[in-house]
């Protein structure tokens, strides 16, 4: 039985689109993003939460790395 895989490359990781689409890296490679919980029933938040939940968040360091995980595929972009 051959141990080789016939030739064949193993698969890349492929980018999360979805994920891609809604976060971008600076250039420190900390991972900047919307904050959640602006998009309706804003009547009763705070004018003071509605515009701190307009401004980016960064990840917190956990998800920072499962993120980067799955834009492993945009590597050299």
């Amino acid at each position: 039985m051959k141990s080789d895989l016939g030739g064949k490359k193993m698969p890349k990781m492929k980018t999360h689109k979805g994920t891609k689409k809604r976060v971008k890296v600076t250039g420190s490679g900390k991972i900047s993003l919307r904050h959640s919980g602006k998009s309706h029933i804003l009547t009763k938040k705070t004018h003071k939460r509605k515009k701190r939940l307009g401004q980016d968040a960064i990840a917190p360091k956990g998800a920072e790395r499962k993120i980067k995980k799955v834009l492993a595929g945009q590597e050299g972009r």
